[in-house]
């Protein structure tokens, strides 16, 4: 069912949102329905990792890790003197 809504917004920002929603070939109504929808959305969908992507993270170590990086050439100085 649908409801009108009646908003106080600033004319500029109005303006570029009718230019957005043309040049989109949607309606500025369904623009901001969408965007509504994706707001009230968002805490309902949790992304869900599976439990093997869950073992593997952390197993690649940071590039910034110094230590990583000073093994790292200690293992290729010992493997190609």
């Amino acid at each position: 069912m649908n409801t009108k809504l009646t908003l106080n917004l600033n004319k500029h920002i109005i303006e570029s949102a009718k230019d957005y929603a043309k040049s989109h070939k949607v309606s500025l109504s369904q623009l901001i329905e969408n965007y509504l929808n994706s707001l009230t959305q968002k805490n309902e969908k949790e992304i869900k990792v599976s439990p093997l992507v869950e073992s593997l993270t952390g197993v690649i170590p940071s590039e910034q890790d110094a230590d990583f990086r000073k093994n790292y050439y200690e293992y290729l100085n010992k493997k190609y003197s």
